[in-house]
């Protein structure tokens, strides 16, 4: 029969004798049971003793906490924690260093227990500490275990930090300032000084005033210290009044804090723990939330210097010395420029920049790119002013949602996370990381943009998109912004399409044995629907631009599949086409049987010719090649990702060979899923539609649309 559930038998040890195994009933006053131990060792005055754990903390137990006694448990008898206290008090003021000493130590380890504590603190020893410590007269060891003592039991929040006096705050902070001080004395001092901060507005005055940042960076360099030292100057920071945080922000720049963290603790040779990885996301949160102020900031359309810059990004996209003189004329160029730039209010661009956030943080981030990265910024605007086709990426609408994506992200205006680690190394590396951080993002959102083909109805599912590249890249910790542009390099929006697929399917629902048949099953005729789907597009067709023609010169030509699927016509055309070109208007013709293979990228002879020399990446990435007989060649650059995966895989399966692209892949994946969801619903009404005849009446008699939501 198992014993009652009050009962829980325990081992009580004291020094010099055997140990007692009792069973202790907890409904039983523990002061009854401490008198019967105390009897069982032939001990009096059982009122002046106590129970402690034997292993740990070796807490004392008291009525409250004897409930997590369990069962096999080590107490000890120890002395009552109203005796302690009075014993070290008198042996801390004894004129016996070795006895001090001994008895500080004795504290230090005793004052991180809340009864004990307690009963110190009525003795007014935290008053007995602080003298000893105002009388600059204990050094080494013993300081250090005065002040480790003093700490503890300032932490259980029995005594306001507001009683401290002013000599005391001078005193711990003269031995952060000091040269040549005990690590362990440092640490404490450190320690002390960051939760007077943290703990009382007065305080924090009193402390600025004693430390400076200049003394806190000096020690980032002892390892020993770094995070006590990081860990003050977060407090510092974050206490600090909001007219004086920018002020302290500009100090810290000017001490290079961002380098020395980087090349010091990020860089340095030990393993970042845990604590120092709080800090660092401390400082992180720290510094992006100086950005609030101009996030919460909106736009007055009516202040001229605010509007300047508007117009400076006008003048470095469109070069604007050259305006014309008349008012009615200049409104109407501005007007035209601003719709360029993917305002969404052309006439008074200045609106768009009245919601927060992100406010006036978007054009800020605006300057900084058209103006540090020139370059780029005229390229993206240019690139996409100059498309007609309905698929521009408006950057100006981009910047600003982008902005405030970012702030979302790196929640920009939060308060630290108690517990949270996660920094990232990569914004310790560059004095401007937030404003690189969004230069690489808009490069991203404009490459995604295309990638996707995305008009002006799908820019939240772009955006949506994009937030998700961020966030995957993130996760992975890259140590620099160059790292940065890789990681989403690897996340282009077939890839995320993939991801989205994999995680899905990787599901346990989706890895029985029943339902990976059910996959294998329909796989197949899933297959065969990309296919002929493939063929569908070659049957409607695609233009081309000529390679080798600068673009004021542009000449374009369009190949299209037959509608038996037996013969490839193209010709040339003068301009873009809109809309299908008929047959008639294509003046040659491949046949099908007379192809041999099709080959991309490099291996295409015009990208192995001497003007391919410079031709760039996305040139190379979009080319392929038709190798016919008997050794004629039909070179071909796709005009986006999109367009390059649907010929050349839809030129394999002419050939008989698999469609490996990643959009055939994403594709796979996602009409399986659906089918598998529709049949495991026992939707038995709905199935996959037949392929389409070998010959259809029209191009587009049969074809699937393309959701990526």
């Amino acid at each position: 029969m198992p014993p009652p559930a009050d009962i829980v038998k325990v081992a009580i040890e004291w020094p010099g004798a055997n140990a007692q195994l009792i069973e202790m009933d907890q409904k039983r006053p523990l002061s009854s049971i401490i008198r019967e131990v105390c009897d069982g060792w032939s001990l009096s005055g059982a009122e002046q003793f106590a129970l402690r754990y034997a292993d740990g903390p070796q807490l004392y137990i008291t009525e409250q906490s004897r409930g997590e006694i369990k069962n096999g448990t080590i107490l000890r008898l120890a002395i009552s924690p109203g005796r302690a206290a009075r014993q070290l008090l008198e042996r801390i003021q004894s004129h016996g260093i070795d006895a001090r000493l001994e008895a500080l130590k004795e504290l230090a380890k005793l004052s991180a227990d809340p009864t004990f504590a307690a009963e110190f603190i009525n003795m007014e020893g935290i008053g007995t500490l602080a003298r000893l410590v105002e009388s600059g007269t204990h050094f080494g060891e013993m300081l250090a275990f005065t002040l480790t003592a003093f700490l503890e039991l300032m932490d259980h929040g029995i005594v306001s930090w507001d009683l401290i006096s002013l000599s005391f705050i001078k005193q711990i902070a003269g031995y952060v300032n000091q040269p040549m001080v005990d690590v362990s004395i440092l640490q404490r001092s450190l320690a002390i000084l960051e939760s007077m901060v943290l703990n009382s507005h007065s305080l924090y005055h009193r402390v600025a005033q004693e430390i400076t940042v200049g003394q806190l960076i000096g020690h980032l360099s002892n390892q020993e210290i770094q995070t006590y030292a990081i860990a003050l100057i977060n407090a510092l920071f974050l206490k600090a009044p909001e007219d004086r945080r920018q002020e302290m922000a500009s100090t810290l720049a000017q001490k290079h804090l961002r380098s020395i963290i980087l090349n010091h603790v990020i860089r340095g040779n030990r393993p970042i723990k845990a604590e120092m990885a709080h800090q660092l996301y401390v400082l992180q949160v720290l510094t992006f939330n100086l950005l609030e102020e101009r996030m919460m900031t909106k736009m007055d359309p009516n202040d001229q210097t605010q509007r300047d810059i508007i117009f400076e990004l006008r003048r470095i996209a469109f070069d604007g010395e050259n305006d014309p003189t008349g008012t009615e004329k200049r409104k109407a160029m501005y007007t035209k420029d601003y719709k360029m730039l993917g305002f969404t209010n052309h006439v008074n661009p200045a609106m768009d920049f009245t919601q927060t956030p992100p406010g006036m943080l978007a054009l800020d981030n605006m300057l900084y790119l058209a103006k540090v990265h020139q370059d780029t910024y005229i390229r993206i605007v240019l690139e996409n002013s100059s498309r007609e086709d309905k698929h521009e990426c408006p950057f100006g609408r981009c910047a600003i949602e982008l902005t405030r994506m970012l702030c979302e992200i790196l929640q920009v205006g939060e308060l630290p996370n108690e517990g949270c680690n996660d920094y990232h190394p990569m914004f310790f590396t560059h004095d401007r990381a937030w404003e690189e951080f969004f230069c690489v993002c808009i490069q991203l959102l404009n490459k995604t943009w295309k990638e996707m083909r995305a008009t002006a109805e799908d820019f939240n599912k772009v955006m949506q998109v994009v937030r998700e590249q961020i966030t995957r890249a993130l996760a992975m910790k890259p140590s620099s912004l160059d790292q940065l542009k890789n990681k989403l390099r690897g996340l282009n929006y077939s890839e995320i399409l993939r991801l989205r697929q994999s995680e899905r399917m990787s599901q346990d629902d989706f890895q029985s044995p029943p339902i990976i048949e059910l996959r294998e099953r329909i796989q197949p005729e899933i297959l065969e629907l990309i296919k002929q789907q493939r063929f569908n597009r070659l049957c409607e067709g695609s233009c081309f631009r000529k390679l080798g023609n600068r673009r004021r010169q542009e000449k374009f030509w369009f190949c299209r599949l037959s509608l038996n699927h037996k013969v490839l016509h193209y010709g040339d055309l003068d301009e873009s086409p809109q809309g299908e070109v008929p047959f008639e208007l294509l003046s040659d013709k491949i046949p099908v049987s007379d192809i041999k293979s099709v080959v991309t990228g490099k291996d295409c002879p015009h990208m192995k010719e001497k003007s391919a020399l410079k031709q760039n990446k996305e040139v190379l990435e979009l080319a392929f090649s038709v190798l016919y007989d008997p050794d004629e060649t039909l070179n071909f650059v796709a005009p986006n990702k999109y367009e390059y995966c649907i010929w050349t895989d839809g030129l394999c399966a002419l050939l008989g060979r698999e469609m490996g692209s990643d959009l055939t892949r994403s594709d796979l994946d996602t009409l399986i899923s659906m089918e598998m969801k529709l049949r495991l619903l026992d939707l038995e009404n709905i199935t996959i539609p037949e392929a389409p005849p070998p010959v259809p009446k029209e191009p587009s008699s049969y074809n699937f649309t393309y959701n990526y939501s």
